[in-house]
């Protein structure tokens, strides 16, 4: 892949990436991150490995973002309001985020050049051998992670739900006061 396809390819990632956390709408936080993997897809297609990145086209883009996307339209969930301050989540996520900058920077000035070219089997990366590493290997690790996914899943639609005339509940002290004559309870 020519260097300047890859720095394009890059640089589209970022944008997309950015706009994932910069959006206020759940739908275009979403369509940034199905462009930004679909991206990074064509990346791994690329750089050779094509297996991965079909793969992740397919998977990603194709399962887990319609299934975000649902998962949004059923919620019905709308672009948040304005962030209303928070001064100390902003400069502890600030804090955050420059400690993340400084640990790859070091990381990054601190690796060794690479030094010897190595040769790859015939067989690595193909899909039937991934598929009997998945699923002879890996099956009991592939199949707690879909339980677990499925188990997020049911528990964010559970404590996302709204309940309709959830602000006309009452706890029992309220509604016996309510019950009492010349009561202001509302």
């Amino acid at each position: 892949m020519p260097l300047w396809l890859f720095t394009f390819l890059a640089v589209i990632a970022i944008i997309g990436a950015f706009g994932v956390i910069l959006q206020r709408s759940p739908v275009h936080c979403l369509l940034a991150l199905a462009l930004t993997l679909v991206d990074v897809g064509v990346l791994f297609v690329g750089l050779g490995a094509v297996t991965l990145g079909f793969l992740q086209i397919i998977i990603y883009v194709g399962a887990i973002m319609v299934l975000f996307l649902f998962v949004i339209w059923l919620l019905n969930l709308q672009s948040e309001a304005k962030p209303n301050g928070h001064l100390a989540l902003k400069f502890f996520g600030s804090i955050g985020a420059a400690a993340l900058a400084a640990e790859l920077s070091v990381f990054f000035f601190s690796a060794q050049p690479i030094s010897r070219v190595t040769s790859i089997p015939s067989g690595y990366g193909s899909v039937e051998d991934l598929a009997r590493m998945l699923f002879s290997d890996y099956l009991v690790a592939f199949e707690v992670t879909s339980i677990l996914l499925l188990a997020a899943l049911a528990g964010a639609i559970a404590l996302a739900r709204r309940v309709p005339g959830a602000a006309l509940l009452r706890t029992p002290a309220e509604v016996q006061r309510a019950a009492r004559p010349g009561s202001t309870v509302r």
